[in-house]
């Protein structure tokens, strides 16, 4: 069992498009750190739609991949709704029922995400299980949310470089280091779990530290995925 020892708190900034299942992962392994350590998360938003607005997504990406991003724009626009009407903590809850949503189900033989993500109905359940107002359903919809989108993709480019992925994670914001990752593709234990961040936050207090990668990569170990990939 892992034991919480008296340290200061580690704000972070973490930046998510809700249709990456790698970002989930991540913010799960968060939020499993925040209730072993003290870490103060705020969450805060990256379109996939929006950093590849200038690409071709016919000739630049896989079938399905516009409509996948797409799908996250929308989600990301009830989220900072959501924020406007109720605060970080109930972007934080909707997020959780969303990606439970997405990823604790079974595989959809037509592709990586339901294929009703996003749409109304499914708005509507998410935002009923997360205990708000379904009537926020309509700011997917709601062009005007996607300024505060777009500057939050911008800013989390501008900390972490513009060949990243998601989810970006800024220690100690807003001049901390930031870092696209960690990419896992399993929740680790409590004791591993607490392992690997006290390692990335010892990276991320390096100020020189730039890069550690390897391109190969398992699929997350997420319900929806397991079939794909193999």
């Amino acid at each position: 069992m892992v034991r919480v020892t008296a340290k200061r708190s580690t704000p972070i900034d973490f930046f998510f498009d809700p249709v990456c299942p790698f970002a989930w992962v991540t913010s799960r392994w968060v939020v499993q750190v925040a209730g072993l350590r003290d870490v103060d998360v705020t969450w805060r938003f990256i379109a996939l739609r929006i950093v590849n607005a200038d690409k071709d997504y016919g000739s630049d990406f896989p079938d399905g991949y516009e409509t996948l991003h797409t799908a996250g724009l929308r989600l990301l626009r009830v989220a900072a709704a959501v924020r406007a009407d109720h605060g970080n903590g109930s972007v934080g809850e909707f997020y959780r029922v969303v990606g439970e949503s997405l990823w604790d189900r079974e595989p959809d033989p037509g592709g990586l995400l339901r294929r009703d993500a996003a749409t109304p109905p499914h708005l509507v359940e998410v935002l009923e299980a997360a205990g708000l107002d379904p009537a926020l359903a309509a700011a997917a919809d709601d062009e005007s949310h996607d300024e505060i989108i777009s500057a939050e993709t911008e800013l989390a480019l501008s900390r972490a470089g513009r060949d990243v992925g998601t989810p970006i994670i800024t220690f100690s914001p807003p001049d901390g280091s930031s870092f696209f990752g960690p990419v896992i593709s399993r929740l680790p234990g409590d004791d591993e779990a607490v392992a690997l961040w006290e390692a990335v936050e010892t990276l991320a207090g390096f100020a020189p530290f730039a890069e550690l990668k390897r391109s190969l990569r398992s699929m997350p170990d997420l319900p929806a995925l397991r079939g794909f990939g193999t």
